[in-house]
C-alpha cells in the first residue's frame, strides 16, 4: 500500500483472517457490553491511583488491539472512551516506567471526537479505527515534538509524518504521544540526556533494553495498544525480550522508507510491536505495502500478512544454534531458550543443532553500522562534538575514519553472509536462538562489559544474537520464552527464509500458543 493509495481494509475481512473463529456479532453476543465497558470506566475514575491497576480500566487497556478495534467497531467502545481509559493508564503507570516522553492529549481527543462522528455518519473506517498509538521519538510526527533521544533536537517539531505514521494513522489509529530512544536510537538500553531513563516494568532496577525500549514498555504497561519501531542491531527485538511483548523486525523493504538516506541499504527497518502476534500481524498489516519512491520495497500489499496464522509445522525442519562461533550467552538465557526444544518438538517439528558461520556478519556490520552513522550524523558531531553521548561520537568517529576499500570490504562480507545464511536455510525453514545474550541488566549500566565471564570491546558486542540476523537481512520474531529465576523476561528469536515475513509469524502464533509466557503482566501494570 503506498502512501497515495486509499485505504481498503475491510476490518471484518481481517479480523476473520487473522481471528478465524471470531466474528462481528449483535452487541447482545458479545463479550463486553458498552455498559460494561462505560462502568469500567467511571469505576476506574473513581478509585484511588494506587488501586486502579486491578480495576477495569486497566482490563480495557489489556484488550488485544484486534478485540479493542472489533469493539470499537460494534459500537461497544468508542474511540474517546478507549482513549480515556489508556490516558488513565498512562497517568497511574508512566511515571514509574518513563516510557512515553511526549503527550498530545488535546490532540488525541479531537482525533478520537472525529473517529467517532466518522463512525457515527456511517463513513468508512480502517482497521486500526480509535486504537491508540504511541510513536518511536525516531520517527517524525508532523505537529509532535520528535528529539531523536538528541538535545540537538529537543524542540524539533516536524512539518511531515514518516510513513508509518502516516499508514497508521489512516488506518485510523489515534496518536497519543511518543516513545522514549536512545540517542539517534544507538544501543539497546533507553537512556537519553532529554529525558533520562526508560525501565523495565517487570523490574524497576533494570533496563528495558531499545532502542525501542519505550515503545516495548508501553505495550507491556497496556499503555497503547498498538506500537511503532524500528531495527537496525536489534531494536524491535530486544525490548520485546526484557519486557516479555513480541517484536518482529520485518524484511527490508516490507514496510519501506521512501526518505532512506542509504536507500540501498538492508541493515534498517522500520515495523511495529505487540503484546501477541495476532496483534502486531494486525498492526503491521497497516504499515506494510509497497511505495515506488523506495528501491528495496516489497511488492506484495500489507493485508496479506492477515491471513489465518495457524497451520501445521509437522516434519518442519528446524535449525537450533550452537554457539553462534563462540560469542558468551548468560547461562540464565541459555537455559530458557534451550529448554524449549521440546517445544518446537512438540509442534511436529525436526529440531537439528545446527548454525551458518557468521564471520562474514563480524565484518560487515560493525563497518557498515558506523559508516551509516557517519553519514547521518557526521556534520553535527563536528558542528557539536559535546552533544553526543561517548559510544555514539567513538562510532561516527570510526566511520569518518573508514576508506573507501574498508566499506568495499564490507559490502563484499555483507554478499557473502546473505549468500551463506540463504542456502543454509534451503536445508531448514527456521533458524531458532536467543533474542539477547544477556537478561534485562542494571538501568543504570550503559552497556554490558562482559558476559559470562568474556570481556567485551564495544558497546554493540552484547548484542551479536541479534545483530548476526540483522546482517542477513532475514525476517525476524522474538517471542516471549519465560522468564530467569530472578523473574525477568527472555526472548526466542525465530529466523525465517528470505522474505518470508509471513511465515515467521507463524511459527511465532504457534510457538506463542504452545507457551502462553506472554500472558503474564507486569505487576505494576
Amino acid at each position: 500500500m503506498s502512501q497515495s493509495t486509499p485505504l481498503r481494509f475491510h476490518f471484518d475481512i481481517l479480523v476473520a483472517r487473522l481471528h478465524p473463529g471470531v466474528t462481528v456479532t449483535p452487541m447482545t453476543n458479545d463479550a463486553y457490553s458498552r455498559r460494561d465497558v462505560l462502568k469500567g470506566i467511571a469505576a476506574a475514575s473513581l478509585m484511588p491511583n494506587a488501586a486502579r491497576g486491578q480495576g477495569s480500566t486497566s482490563d480495557i487497556c489489556f484488550l488485544s488491539a484486534v478485540e479493542m478495534a472489533r469493539l470499537i467497531r460494534a459500537k461497544k467502545l468508542s474511540a474517546r472512551e478507549a482513549l480515556a481509559a489508556h490516558f488513565k493508564q498512562i497517568e497511574r503507570v508512566n511515571p514509574q516506567v518513563n516510557a512515553i516522553v511526549t503527550l498530545v492529549p488535546e490532540m488525541a481527543q479531537q482525533a478520537a471526537a472525529k473517529a467517532d462522528e466518522m463512525q457515527a455518519h456511517g463513513e468508512t473506517l480502517g482497521p486500526l479505527h480509535g486504537l491508540p498509538v504511541a510513536h518511536k521519538d525516531l520517527l517524525e510526527t508532523r505537529g509532535i515534538r520528535t528529539t531523536f533521544g538528541s538535545p540537538l533536537f529537543r524542540d524539533y517539531i516536524p512539518t511531515e509524518d514518516n510513513i508509518v505514521v502516516a499508514r497508521m494513522s489512516r488506518a485510523g489509529a489515534i496518536t497519543v504521544g511518543k516513545t522514549n530512544a536512545p540517542e539517534f536510537g544507538a544501543g539497546s538500553q533507553t537512556f537519553n540526556t532529554v529525558f533520562g531513563a526508560t525501565h523495565n516494568p517487570y523490574d524497576l532496577t533494570k533496563t528495558c533494553g531499545g532502542s525501542s525500549g519505550g515503545a516495548a514498555v508501553a505495550l507491556a504497561c497496556g499503555m497503547v495498544p498498538v506500537a511503532s519501531g524500528s531495527d537496525t542491531g536489534g531494536s524491535l527485538r530486544n525490548p520485546a525480550a526484557f519486557c516479555n511483548i513480541v517484536g518482529f523486525r520485518p524484511s527490508a523493504g516490507r514496510v519501506p522508507n521512501p526518505k532512506a538516506g542509504f536507500a540501498w541499504s538492508t541493515l534498517s527497518t522500520t515495523g511495529c510491536l505487540g503484546r501477541s502476534v495476532s496483534d502486531l500481524a494486525f498492526a503491521l498489516s497497516t504499515i506494510a505495502g509497497p511505495d515506488p519512491r523506495a528501491p528495496l520495497s516489497i511488492d506484495q500489499q500489507g493485508d496479506l500478512l492477515a491471513r489465518p496464522l495457524g497451520r501445521s509445522f509437522k516434519g518442519v525442519r528446524v535449525a537450533w544454534f550452537k554457539d553462534l562461533g563462540g560469542i558468551p550467552f548468560d547461562p540464565r538465557v541459555r537455559a530458557v531458550v534451550d529448554s524449549h526444544r521440546a517445544t518446537f518438538e512438540s509442534l511436529g517439528c525436526i529440531v537439528e543443532q545446527a548454525e551458518p558461520d557468521f564471520a562474514a556478519a563480524e565484518i560487515c556490520f560493525p563497518v557498515l553500522r558506523a559508516w551509516g552513522s557517519a553519514a547521518s550524523n557526521g556534520t553535527q558531531l563536528i558542528q557539536h562534538p559535546d552533544a553526543f553521548k561517548d559510544t555514539l561520537k567513538g562510532e561516527i568517529e570510526a566511520g569518518l575514519r573508514l576508506s573507501g576499500a574498508d566499506v568495499a570490504r564490507a559490502e563484499v562480507a555483507h554478499g557473502q553472509i546473505w549468500r551463506a545464511f540463504q542456502a543454509f536455510l534451503e536445508k531448514y525453514e527456521y533458524f531458532i536462538l536467543p533474542t539477547t545474550q544477556v537478561p534485562p541488566f542494571d538501568v543504570t549500566v550503559p552497556y554490558p562489559t562482559e558476559i559470562a565471564g568474556v570481556q567485551l570491546d564495544n558497546y554493540i558486542a552484547w548484542m551479536k544474537s541479534c545483530w548476526y540476523i540483522s546482517a542477513p537481512a532475514n525476517p525476524a520474531a522474538s517471542v516471549p520464552g519465560g522468564f530467569t529465576p530472578e523473574g525477568l523476561p527472555v526472548g526466542v528469536q525465530i529466523v525465517g527464509r528470505d522474505k518470508q515475513d509471513f511465515s515467521v509469524l507463524q511459527m511465532a502464533y504457534a510457538f506463542e500458543q504452545a507457551t502462553g509466557f506472554g500472558r503474564k503482566r507486569p505487576a505494576i501494570a
